[in-house]
């Protein structure tokens, strides 16, 4: 039975999601523009739909070899090309929910590009199989699990980290950046483990393929529900 933060949780993606199917629809990815603009165009978009200028992370909209680097980084501003792959990080907060979610997008009909955007989505779901199926794992045994996957689907792992905690706004402050709130190689603590207010812990997963020869990567993010 899901309880009522997670319901809330739940419906602060759906609305996440909506805003990612908005910026497709609006044909706002396209070639000739900078990762700053698109990234302003979405946070605009976002207003308009949900009057929301607050995200508990920093927006991220990477482009070509900007796939390869993980969140900490902060790149060069590059410009969209018509044969392009480039991924979304955004953490909106509806009502004080926080939401996670990360897609990677194609323009173009590349086939490895097309191919590496369809795994991280497949192996994001093998994931989340495996982690309903394993009622015990600690952070450390699902990352090793998670990370294992890029060799399976033939592509490298690029992520420190294969997810986190995510909650009511601020979660990081509420919960702290210990490592046993992420999902991280060191984490000796089960998931299934309540937080420090006795409450279930919900988790966000994500998957971060790349190929480093090629210069290219993508990401795939939600909650693990």
């Amino acid at each position: 039975m899901i309880n009522n933060k997670t319901k809330q949780l739940i419906e602060a993606e759906r609305k996440a999601l909506f805003l990612f199917d908005e910026i497709e629809k609006k044909g706002l990815i396209i070639s000739n523009k900078t990762e700053t603009e698109l990234n302003k165009e979405i946070f605009e978009l976002a207003f308009e739909l949900f009057g929301i200028k607050k995200y508990w992370h920093k927006r991220i909209v990477r482009v070509g070899k900007n796939t390869l680097l993980p969140y900490r980084e902060n790149p060069e501003n590059l410009t969209i090309k018509e044969d392009e792959i480039l991924f979304f990080d955004f953490g909106p907060v509806f009502e004080d929910w926080e939401a996670d979610v990360g897609r990677t997008y194609v323009l173009g009909n590349d086939p490895k590009k097309i191919k590496l955007k369809n795994d991280v989505e497949l192996a994001w779901k093998e994931a989340r199989n495996f982690y309903f199926n394993h009622s015990d794992l600690t952070g450390a045994q699902f990352y090793n699990f998670i990370s294992s996957l890029a060799t399976k689907y033939g592509w490298e792992w690029a992520g420190p980290i294969g997810g986190h905690l995510i909650g009511n706004f601020p979660h990081e402050t509420i919960q702290g950046d210990e490592i046993e709130n992420y999902i991280h190689p060191e984490n000796l603590k089960s998931m299934n483990e309540t937080d420090i207010n006795g409450q279930i812990r919900d988790w966000i997963l994500e998957i971060h393929f790349i190929d480093s020869e090629k210069k290219i990567g993508a990401f795939y993010e939600q909650l693990l529900v």
